[in-house]
C-alpha cells in the first residue's frame, strides 16, 4: 500500500507542483540525489522509497527513510547557516529561504515504482523521473511504465549493462516520438539518459589511488586531460596550461593536511579563479587544461603479462635452472670431445647426443678419453629423462589452471591492493588495467561480479577474507603503492585500511564509505596516527550524483573531475535562453568560482553531434584519419557569443545550477 511519510514540516496532503522532479530508488544515491536536486539547484523533488526491508539491503524502513529525512536536516541547517551568500538556486529564487526548502522535499514510499505510485507522486506534471534502483530490470520495468504514463517526462535510468542502456535509449526515444506525432523534436521535451554510477565514479577513484594521475574528459573524440600539478619552487612561475582549473588547498599534498571538506578560509581548494588569484597564490597545486589530443577508441583493458602466459609462467625457477645446467654439460662434453679427439664440432656434437641418449655403441676400441667422455655422456643422459618428466608436468598443471585465479608473483610490487570486486571494483579494475596498473584483487566471494573480468585478465586474485589475518599480507600489501578498500561495509573498509597501516604505515589508502560524518571522524584518526601517510575517503553516491542530477535538468554533461571533496562538472550547453551568456564576449561569460566557457561548437547546429561525449565509433577497414572535430578551443575573449552557438563550459556545481535554471520548452499543451 502507497503511504506517505512526513518527516519534515508540510501538508501532508499537498500534491506535488506542476514540474517537480521525482526520485524513485533504494539505496545513497537515491538519497544524495534527492539533495543535489533541491539544495543545488532548487528544485522541488518527490522521493519515492521502498516502505519494506529489501533482501539486498541491511537497512529498515525506519533506517531508510530517518537516514533521508537526517540528509535533508542536515543540509537545511548547513543552508541557515550558509545565509544568502550560500542559497540555493531557481526554485525559490536563491534567497536562502530554508524553510522553503525543507517544504520543497516530499518523501514517499511504496513497493514498487507501479502506475499507481507513480500517479500518487505527480508522475504526469513531473518535469524529470529518475530511477536509481540498484535493479537494473526494476529500473527497466518502471521506465517504460512511466513513459507510457507521461510521454514528454525526461529519463534518468541507472544501469550497470552499459550495452543494454544504448539500446533502452532509442526504444524510449522511439516510444515518446509515437506519442506525440507531429511535435517538432527540437521543441520535444522528452529524453531519456542512461547512466552508471560505477562509470562515473571509477575514474575518480582510480585516480585517488595513483599520485600525478590526469583525470580525462571526452568530447566529441577529443580528450580533456585535466591535470594535478605540485607547487612551484621559489622564482618559479606555475605553467597555466589551457586554463587553470582548480587552486588545490595549501595541504593537499600533506599527509597531515586537511582535504577538501575540512578545509575552511583560504586554505580549502579553489574551484575556477581568475588569473589574478591564481598569480598572487604561492605554495598551492593546481589542476590545469593541460591538452587536447585525438580520442582513439575505447581499447579494452590490458591483461597482466601480455596475451599469452611466459616461460616464468609455464616452468618453474627450479627447473629453469635445471635445464640450464644440464644445457652447458653437454657444451662442455662437446668442448672436450673436440680437444681430445681432434674431431670435427658437428661429428663431436653429433657423437655427444647420441651418448646423452643412449642410443651410441660402446667406445669399446675408442682412445680413453674418448670412453670417458662417453661415459660421462651417459651419465649426464640419465640426468635427462626426469628433467623432461618434470618440464611435462609442470607445462600440464599450468595448462590445467590456465583459466584459474593467478596467485601474485612472488616479485610483485609497487602495485595497487583493490579489495572488492562488486559492481564498482569490477568497473575500476578496467580502469586500472586500461592505464597499466599492475593490481592485486582480493574478493571473498569466489562467484563475485567481477572475479570472470579479473580471471580474463589474468590479475592475481586472492580469495578471502580480508579481516582475516595473512590475507592481505597474501596480496603483497607490504610492496603495494596503495590500498583501494571499494567493499560495500564500511566497517569492513575500515578494518582493512587500519591491517593494512599495521603492515605499511606509510600506504595511501582510500576508502569507500557512505556516512559524511564517520568518513571525517576516520579521515582525521587515521591522519593523526600516520601523518606520513595519505588518507582520503570517497562516497560513490557523493561522485555520481552531479552527472544525474545534470541529467535530470535536461542538459548534457560531459563528465566530472573531482578536486579533493569537491566535483567540478563539464557540460554542453546551447547558448539560446541563457542570458549570462548570449550577447556576452568570451572574457565576460567567465565567473569566477562558477563557470568558464572552454570551448565553441563551429559546426552548423543542423550537422551537430548530438551527444558529445559519445566516441565516434571505430572502423577497421575504413579511412584511418578520424572526421576533424568542430570544437574550437583558441577562444578569443572577445568573440561574442551568438544564440545558435554551443559551448563547452567547465562549471562548479552551484554555478552549472545556477545556468540551468530550467525553462518551459515550448511544446503545446504544456
Amino acid at each position: 500500500m502507497l503511504g506517505f511519510v512526513p518527516p519534515l514540516p508540510q501538508q501532508p496532503g499537498r500534491p506535488p507542483a506542476a514540474g517537480h522532479m521525482i526520485v524513485c530508488g533504494d539505496d545513497a544515491l537515491a538519497r544524495r540525489l534527492a539533495v543535489e536536486l533541491r539544495y543545488i539547484y532548487g528544485e522541488r523533488v518527490t522521493l519515492l522509497l521502498p516502505p519494506g526491508r529489501d533482501p539486498s539491503s541491511p537497512e529498515t524502513p525506519l533506517t531508510q527513510r530517518g537516514r533521508a529525512a537526517a540528509l535533508f536536516g542536515r543540509m537545511s541547517a548547513a543552508m541557515s547557516r550558509a545565509g544568502n551568500g550560500s542559497g540555493t538556486t531557481g526554485g525559490n529564487g536563491g534567497n536562502g529561504d530554508t524553510n522553503a526548502g525543507v517544504e520543497a522535499v516530499r518523501i514517499m514510499e511504496a513497493p514498487e515504482p507501479s502506475d499507481d505510485a507513480l500517479e500518487e507522486a505527480g508522475i504526469d506534471r513531473a518535469a524529470a523521473l529518475a530511477l536509481v534502483y540498484d535493479d537494473d530490470e526494476r529500473n527497466i520495468r518502471a521506465a517504460l511504465t512511466a513513459r507510457r504514463l507521461n510521454p514528454r517526462l525526461r529519463l534518468v535510468i541507472r544501469l550497470y549493462n552499459r550495452k543494454l542502456g544504448q539500446h533502452l535509449e532509442e526504444l524510449l526515444d522511439q516510444a515518446a516520438a509515437v506519442a506525440m506525432p507531429g511535435i517538432d523534436p527540437a521543441l520535444l521535451d522528452a529524453s531519456t539518459t542512461v547512466l552508471s554510477d560505477a562509470d562515473t565514479a571509477a575514474p575518480a577513484l582510480a585516480a585517488t589511488a595513483l599520485t600525478g594521475s590526469s583525470k580525462v574528459i571526452q568530447a566529441e573524440g577529443l580528450l580533456l586531460r585535466a591535470a594535478e600539478r605540485p607547487p612551484p619552487r621559489s622564482g618559479e612561475r606555475a605553467d597555466p596550461g589551457l586554463c587553470t582549473l582548480a587552486l588545490l588547498s595549501s595541504t593537499t599534498n600533506d599527509p597531515a593536511g586537511a582535504e577538501g571538506s575540512d578545509s575552511s578560509g583560504d586554505e580549502a581548494p579553489r574551484l575556477l579563479p581568475d588569473e589574478r588569484a591564481v598569480a598572487e597564490t604561492t605554495g598551492r597545486g593546481t589542476v590545469v587544461l593541460e591538452a587536447i589530443s585525438r580520442a582513439d577508441p575505447a581499447r579494452s583493458a590490458t591483461r597482466m603479462g601480455g596475451r599469452g602466459a611466459p616461460l616464468s609462467q609455464i616452468f618453474s625457477r627450479r627447473l629453469r635452472w635445471s635445464a640450464l645446467g644440464f644445457a652447458l654439460a653437454a657444451v662442455a662434453l662437446v668442448i672436450a670431445s673436440l680437444l681430445t679427439t681432434k674431431d670435427t664440432a658437428l661429428h663431436s656434437a653429433y657423437l655427444t647426443v647420441l651418448d646423452l641418449l643412449g642410443m651410441n655403441d660402446p667406445a669399446e676400441g675408442a682412445p680413453p678419453a674418448r670412453q670417458i667422455i662417453q661415459i660421462l655422456s651417459g651419465i649426464a643422459g640419465l640426468l635427462l629423462l626426469p628433467l623432461l618428466i618434470a618440464a611435462v608436468l609442470e607445462a600440464f598443471g599450468t595448462l590445467r589452471t590456465a583459466s584459474s585465479l593467478r596467485r601474485p608473483p612472488r616479485g610483485l610490487g609497487g602495485h595497487v591492493v583493490l579489495l572488492g570486486l562488486g559492481k564498482i571494483g569490477t568497473r575500476v579494475l578496467v580502469r586500472l588495467r586500461e592505464l597499466d596498473i599492475p593490481v592485486v584483487v582480493v574478493e571473498e566471494d569466489p562467484e563475485a561480479r567481477g572475479i570472470p573480468l579479473a580471471r580474463s585478465l589474468h590479475v592475481p586474485t586472492v580469495i578471502g577474507d580480508v579481516t582475516q589475518e595473512g590475507v592481505l599480507e597474501a596480496a603483497k600489501v607490504y610492496r603495494a603503492r596503495a590500498l583501494l578498500a571499494l567493499t560495500s561495509i564500511d566497517t569492513t573498509n575500515l578494518e582493512a585500511a587500519l591491517y593494512a597501516r599495521s603492515v605499511k604505515p606509510d600506504l595511501r589508502v582510500a576508502l569507500r564509505l557512505y556516512d559524511d560524518e564517520f568518513a571525517t571522524a576516520v579521515y582525521r584518526t587515521l591522519r593523526t596516527a600516520h601523518p606520513q601517510a595519505l588518507t582520503r575517503s570517497r562516497s560513490v553516491s557523493h561522485l555520481a550524483a552531479p552527472a544525474f542530477a545534470g541529467a535530470m535538468m535536461g542538459r548534457q554533461i560531459l563528465g566530472a573531475i573531482p578536486v579533493e571533496r569537491k566535483v567540478m562538472l563539464f557540460a554542453a550547453l546551447e547558448v539560446a535562453g541563457h542570458p549570462q551568456l548570449e550577447g556576452h564576449t568570451v572574457e565576460q561569460t567567465f565567473r569566477a568560482g562558477a563557470w568558464r566557457v572552454l570551448a565553441i561548437d563551429a559546426t552548423p547546429p543542423a550537422d551537430r553531434n548530438p551527444d558529445l561525449a559519445a566516441l565516434p565509433p571505430f572502423d577497421p577497414e575504413g579511412d584511418a584519419t578520424p572526421p576533424p572535430s568542430g570544437l574550437v578551443w583558441d577562444l578569443h575573449p572577445g568573440y561574442v557569443l551568438r544564440a545558435q552557438d554551443r559551448v563547452v563550459i567547465a562549471a562548479t556545481r552551484r554555478g552549472l545550477a545556477e545556468l540551468l535554471r530550467r525553462q518551459r520548452s515550448a511544446v503545446p499543451g504544456r
